[in-house]
Protein backbone atom coordinates (compact mmCIF):
# COMPACT_ATOMS: atom_id res chain seq x y z
CA UNK A 1 0.00 0.00 0.00
CA UNK A 2 1.10 3.60 -0.57
CA UNK A 3 2.53 5.44 2.41
CA UNK A 4 0.10 8.02 3.73
CA UNK A 5 0.94 11.58 2.64
CA UNK A 6 3.38 13.54 4.81
CA UNK A 7 1.89 15.78 7.50
CA UNK A 8 2.87 18.97 5.64
CA UNK A 9 0.97 17.94 2.52
CA UNK A 10 -2.09 17.01 4.59
CA UNK A 11 -2.00 20.40 6.33
CA UNK A 12 -1.69 22.27 3.01
CA UNK A 13 -4.48 20.17 1.44
CA UNK A 14 -6.77 20.93 4.40
CA UNK A 15 -5.80 24.63 4.42
CA UNK A 16 -6.78 24.77 0.74
CA UNK A 17 -10.30 23.53 1.51
CA UNK A 18 -10.54 25.76 4.59
CA UNK A 19 -9.66 28.76 2.40
CA UNK A 20 -12.35 27.82 -0.14
CA UNK A 21 -14.89 27.55 2.69
CA UNK A 22 -13.66 30.95 3.94
CA UNK A 23 -14.35 32.47 0.52
CA UNK A 24 -17.96 31.31 0.62
CA UNK A 25 -18.33 32.94 4.06
CA UNK A 26 -16.76 36.21 2.83
CA UNK A 27 -19.13 36.32 -0.15
CA UNK A 28 -22.22 35.43 1.87
CA UNK A 29 -21.56 38.13 4.51
CA UNK A 30 -21.18 40.72 1.73
CA UNK A 31 -24.31 39.46 -0.06
CA UNK A 32 -26.35 39.64 3.16
CA UNK A 33 -25.44 43.32 3.40
CA UNK A 34 -24.69 43.65 7.12
CA UNK A 35 -20.90 43.73 7.44
CA UNK A 36 -20.95 44.25 11.22
CA UNK A 37 -18.00 46.66 11.13
CA UNK A 38 -16.02 47.28 14.33
CA UNK A 39 -13.13 49.77 14.58
CA UNK A 40 -10.17 48.15 16.33
CA UNK A 41 -7.57 50.92 16.66
CA UNK A 42 -9.11 53.42 14.22
CA UNK A 43 -10.76 54.02 10.84
CA UNK A 44 -7.99 52.17 8.94
CA UNK A 45 -8.04 49.16 11.28
CA UNK A 46 -11.39 47.51 10.86
CA UNK A 47 -12.92 44.16 11.66
CA UNK A 48 -16.09 42.81 10.03
CA UNK A 49 -18.39 39.89 10.64
CA UNK A 50 -16.52 38.18 7.79
CA UNK A 51 -13.15 38.54 9.58
CA UNK A 52 -14.66 36.98 12.70
CA UNK A 53 -16.51 34.09 11.06
CA UNK A 54 -13.66 33.22 8.69
CA UNK A 55 -11.07 33.14 11.44
CA UNK A 56 -13.27 30.91 13.59
CA UNK A 57 -13.90 28.63 10.62
CA UNK A 58 -10.26 28.25 9.56
CA UNK A 59 -8.79 27.97 13.05
CA UNK A 60 -11.39 25.54 14.36
CA UNK A 61 -11.30 23.39 11.20
CA UNK A 62 -7.50 23.06 11.21
CA UNK A 63 -7.27 22.66 15.01
CA UNK A 64 -9.74 19.79 14.89
CA UNK A 65 -7.61 17.90 12.34
CA UNK A 66 -4.17 18.94 13.64
CA UNK A 67 -4.60 19.52 17.38
CA UNK A 68 -0.90 19.99 18.20
CA UNK A 69 -0.21 22.64 15.53
CA UNK A 70 0.08 26.24 16.79
CA UNK A 71 -2.45 28.42 14.97
CA UNK A 72 -2.17 32.22 15.27
CA UNK A 73 -4.95 34.37 13.81
CA UNK A 74 -5.17 38.12 13.44
CA UNK A 75 -8.34 38.62 15.45
CA UNK A 76 -8.61 38.29 19.23
CA UNK A 77 -11.41 35.73 19.34
CA UNK A 78 -12.52 32.81 21.42
CA UNK A 79 -13.23 29.68 19.41
CA UNK A 80 -15.68 28.40 22.02
CA UNK A 81 -18.84 29.18 20.10
CA UNK A 82 -17.87 27.72 16.73
CA UNK A 83 -20.96 26.22 15.15
CA UNK A 84 -20.71 23.01 13.18
CA UNK A 85 -21.58 24.72 9.89
CA UNK A 86 -18.33 26.72 10.17
CA UNK A 87 -16.24 23.52 10.19
CA UNK A 88 -14.58 22.43 6.93
CA UNK A 89 -13.57 18.80 6.94
CA UNK A 90 -12.43 18.43 3.32
CA UNK A 91 -9.02 18.54 1.65
CA UNK A 92 -7.67 19.10 -1.84
CA UNK A 93 -6.85 15.68 -3.32
CA UNK A 94 -4.53 17.16 -5.97
CA UNK A 95 -2.21 18.50 -3.24
CA UNK A 96 -2.02 15.08 -1.56
CA UNK A 97 -0.82 13.59 -4.87
CA UNK A 98 2.31 15.78 -4.84
CA UNK A 99 5.49 14.41 -3.28
CA UNK A 100 6.52 16.17 -0.10
CA UNK A 101 10.06 17.64 -0.35
CA UNK A 102 12.48 15.39 1.53
CA UNK A 103 13.51 18.07 4.03
CA UNK A 104 9.90 18.33 5.25
CA UNK A 105 8.86 14.67 5.43
CA UNK A 106 9.71 14.24 9.13
CA UNK A 107 7.86 17.29 10.44
CA UNK A 108 5.72 16.74 13.55
CA UNK A 109 2.52 18.65 14.30
CA UNK A 110 3.99 20.54 17.24
CA UNK A 111 6.75 21.93 14.97
CA UNK A 112 4.33 23.76 12.67
CA UNK A 113 2.95 27.28 13.14
CA UNK A 114 0.01 28.42 11.00
CA UNK A 115 -0.49 32.17 10.56
CA UNK A 116 -4.03 33.14 9.51
CA UNK A 117 -5.27 36.45 8.11
CA UNK A 118 -9.01 35.76 7.71
CA UNK A 119 -9.60 38.83 5.54
CA UNK A 120 -6.58 40.72 4.24
CA UNK A 121 -7.79 44.07 2.87
CA UNK A 122 -10.72 44.56 5.28
CA UNK A 123 -10.89 48.30 4.58
CA UNK A 124 -11.12 47.63 0.86
CA UNK A 125 -13.78 44.98 1.51
CA UNK A 126 -15.91 47.56 3.33
CA UNK A 127 -15.43 49.99 0.41
CA UNK A 128 -16.40 47.48 -2.29
CA UNK A 129 -12.87 47.11 -3.78
CA UNK A 130 -13.47 43.40 -3.80
CA UNK A 131 -10.55 42.28 -5.95
CA UNK A 132 -8.16 43.55 -3.23
CA UNK A 133 -9.46 41.04 -0.69
CA UNK A 134 -7.63 37.80 0.14
CA UNK A 135 -7.77 35.03 2.75
CA UNK A 136 -4.25 34.04 3.88
CA UNK A 137 -3.11 30.79 5.51
CA UNK A 138 0.67 30.58 5.96
CA UNK A 139 2.52 27.52 7.27
CA UNK A 140 5.87 27.91 9.02
CA UNK A 141 8.51 25.45 10.21
CA UNK A 142 11.77 26.32 11.97
CA UNK A 143 10.76 29.98 11.86
CA UNK A 144 10.50 30.00 8.04
CA UNK A 145 7.42 30.30 5.82
CA UNK A 146 7.43 27.00 3.91
CA UNK A 147 3.90 26.72 2.49
CA UNK A 148 0.95 28.98 1.91
CA UNK A 149 -2.57 29.34 0.59
CA UNK A 150 -4.03 32.59 -0.79
CA UNK A 151 -7.70 32.66 -1.70
CA UNK A 152 -9.19 35.57 -3.65
CA UNK A 153 -12.93 35.30 -2.97
CA UNK A 154 -13.83 37.85 -5.66
CA UNK A 155 -11.35 36.95 -8.37
CA UNK A 156 -13.13 37.53 -11.70
CA UNK A 157 -15.92 39.56 -10.09
CA UNK A 158 -15.84 42.18 -12.86
CA UNK A 159 -16.38 39.53 -15.56
CA UNK A 160 -20.15 39.90 -15.27
CA UNK A 161 -23.03 37.59 -14.41
CA UNK A 162 -22.34 33.87 -14.65
CA UNK A 163 -18.58 34.24 -14.16
CA UNK A 164 -17.01 31.76 -11.74
CA UNK A 165 -15.96 33.80 -8.70
CA UNK A 166 -12.81 33.23 -6.69
CA UNK A 167 -9.59 31.25 -6.97
CA UNK A 168 -7.13 29.57 -4.64
CA UNK A 169 -3.37 29.89 -5.08
CA UNK A 170 -1.11 27.52 -3.09
CA UNK A 171 2.57 26.78 -2.87
CA UNK A 172 5.20 24.75 -1.03
CA UNK A 173 8.93 25.46 -1.05
CA UNK A 174 10.62 22.82 -3.18
CA UNK A 175 7.43 22.03 -5.13
CA UNK A 176 6.35 25.34 -6.61
CA UNK A 177 3.17 27.41 -6.62
CA UNK A 178 -0.09 26.72 -8.43
CA UNK A 179 -3.46 28.26 -9.29
CA UNK A 180 -2.20 31.23 -11.33
CA UNK A 181 -0.04 31.94 -14.40
CA UNK A 182 3.48 32.96 -13.34
CA UNK A 183 4.40 36.09 -15.32
CA UNK A 184 7.34 38.48 -15.05
CA UNK A 185 6.87 42.25 -15.06
CA UNK A 186 7.93 44.05 -18.27
CA UNK A 187 11.74 44.08 -18.56
CA UNK A 188 13.36 47.40 -17.73
CA UNK A 189 10.19 48.83 -16.15
CA UNK A 190 10.09 49.77 -12.47
CA UNK A 191 6.49 49.36 -11.40
CA UNK A 192 6.05 49.69 -7.64
CA UNK A 193 3.04 48.33 -5.78
CA UNK A 194 2.47 49.84 -2.36
CA UNK A 195 -0.09 50.63 0.31
CA UNK A 196 -3.38 52.30 -0.47
CA UNK A 197 -4.56 53.38 2.98
CA UNK A 198 -1.38 53.57 5.10
CA UNK A 199 0.67 56.12 3.15
CA UNK A 200 3.19 58.44 4.86
CA UNK A 201 6.05 60.79 4.03
CA UNK A 202 8.49 57.95 4.57
CA UNK A 203 6.54 55.54 2.36
CA UNK A 204 6.46 58.09 -0.47
CA UNK A 205 10.07 59.20 -0.04
CA UNK A 206 11.23 55.61 -0.32
CA UNK A 207 9.21 55.07 -3.51
CA UNK A 208 10.55 58.27 -5.12
CA UNK A 209 14.11 57.10 -4.49
CA UNK A 210 13.43 54.06 -6.68
CA UNK A 211 12.58 56.26 -9.72
CA UNK A 212 9.46 54.26 -10.56
CA UNK A 213 7.87 54.31 -14.01
CA UNK A 214 4.55 53.89 -12.23
CA UNK A 215 3.12 53.29 -8.76
CA UNK A 216 0.13 51.04 -8.05
CA UNK A 217 -1.67 51.66 -4.75
CA UNK A 218 -3.76 48.70 -3.64
CA UNK A 219 -4.94 47.18 -0.38
CA UNK A 220 -3.82 43.88 1.11
CA UNK A 221 -0.41 42.22 1.31
CA UNK A 222 -1.77 39.08 -0.35
CA UNK A 223 -3.04 41.16 -3.24
CA UNK A 224 0.34 42.90 -3.61
CA UNK A 225 2.23 39.60 -3.85
CA UNK A 226 -0.25 38.47 -6.51
CA UNK A 227 0.63 41.63 -8.48
CA UNK A 228 4.28 40.49 -8.41
CA UNK A 229 3.74 36.87 -9.44
CA UNK A 230 1.36 37.85 -12.25
CA UNK A 231 3.78 40.45 -13.64
CA UNK A 232 1.68 43.54 -12.94
CA UNK A 233 4.34 45.03 -10.65
CA UNK A 234 8.09 44.60 -10.31
CA UNK A 235 8.48 45.44 -6.61
CA UNK A 236 6.31 45.68 -3.49
CA UNK A 237 7.72 48.41 -1.26
CA UNK A 238 6.30 49.46 2.11
CA UNK A 239 8.59 51.66 4.21
CA UNK A 240 6.48 51.62 7.35
CA UNK A 241 5.60 49.42 10.28
CA UNK A 242 2.05 48.05 10.19
CA UNK A 243 2.36 44.82 8.28
CA UNK A 244 2.06 41.72 10.51
CA UNK A 245 3.26 38.13 10.37
CA UNK A 246 -0.14 36.84 9.24
CA UNK A 247 0.01 39.33 6.32
CA UNK A 248 3.33 38.04 5.02
CA UNK A 249 3.60 34.33 5.89
CA UNK A 250 1.40 32.81 3.14
CA UNK A 251 2.48 35.33 0.47
CA UNK A 252 6.15 34.79 1.37
CA UNK A 253 5.89 31.02 0.93
CA UNK A 254 4.24 31.41 -2.48
CA UNK A 255 6.70 34.07 -3.65
CA UNK A 256 9.72 32.05 -2.47
CA UNK A 257 8.32 28.88 -4.08
CA UNK A 258 8.62 30.60 -7.49
CA UNK A 259 12.07 32.12 -6.88
CA UNK A 260 11.08 35.56 -5.57
CA UNK A 261 12.26 37.28 -2.41
CA UNK A 262 10.69 39.19 0.48
CA UNK A 263 12.44 40.86 3.41
CA UNK A 264 12.09 43.91 5.61
CA UNK A 265 13.49 47.24 4.33
CA UNK A 266 16.94 46.30 5.75
CA UNK A 267 17.06 42.97 3.92
CA UNK A 268 16.34 40.84 7.01
CA UNK A 269 14.25 37.69 6.61
CA UNK A 270 10.98 37.44 8.53
CA UNK A 271 10.79 34.92 11.38
CA UNK A 272 7.61 32.96 11.96
CA UNK A 273 8.20 30.89 15.11
CA UNK A 274 5.34 31.06 17.60
CA UNK A 275 7.19 33.31 20.09
CA UNK A 276 8.01 36.01 17.52
CA UNK A 277 6.47 39.49 17.77
CA UNK A 278 3.55 39.90 15.39
CA UNK A 279 4.54 43.23 13.85
CA UNK A 280 6.91 43.48 10.85
CA UNK A 281 8.12 46.80 12.24
CA UNK A 282 10.81 47.41 9.59
CA UNK A 283 8.51 47.37 6.58
CA UNK A 284 8.48 45.15 3.49
CA UNK A 285 10.49 44.84 0.27
CA UNK A 286 9.49 42.08 -2.15
CA UNK A 287 10.18 41.21 -5.79
CA UNK A 288 9.74 38.26 -8.12
CA UNK A 289 13.05 39.14 -9.85
CA UNK A 290 15.83 41.76 -9.48
CA UNK A 291 15.58 42.06 -5.70
CA UNK A 292 19.12 43.49 -5.41
CA UNK A 293 18.34 46.38 -7.75
CA UNK A 294 15.59 47.65 -5.43
CA UNK A 295 17.34 46.77 -2.16
CA UNK A 296 20.42 48.77 -3.15
CA UNK A 297 18.31 51.89 -3.74
CA UNK A 298 16.48 52.11 -0.40
CA UNK A 299 17.66 55.43 1.13
CA UNK A 300 19.68 55.29 4.36
CA UNK A 301 17.41 57.70 6.20
CA UNK A 302 14.48 55.37 5.43
CA UNK A 303 16.43 52.45 6.88
CA UNK A 304 17.40 54.46 9.95
CA UNK A 305 13.76 55.39 10.56
CA UNK A 306 12.60 51.77 10.57
CA UNK A 307 13.96 49.73 13.45
CA UNK A 308 13.56 45.92 13.11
Amino acid sequence: SMASPALLMRVVASAYSAAEKAATIVRSVMAAGDLGIVEKTGANDLQTKADRLVQMSICASLARKFPKVTIIGEEELSTDEVTEELIEDGHCEEILQKTCPAQYTGIKEEELVIWVDPLDGTKEYTEGLLDHVTVLIGIAYGGKAIAGVINQPYYNYEAGAGAVLGRTIWGVLGIGAFGFQLTEAPAGKHIIVTTRSHSSTLVNECISALNPDSVIRVGGAGNKIIQLIEGKASAYVFASPGCKKWDTCAPEAILHAVGGKITDIHGNSFQYNKEVKHMNSAGVLATLRNYDYYASRIPNNVKQSLVP
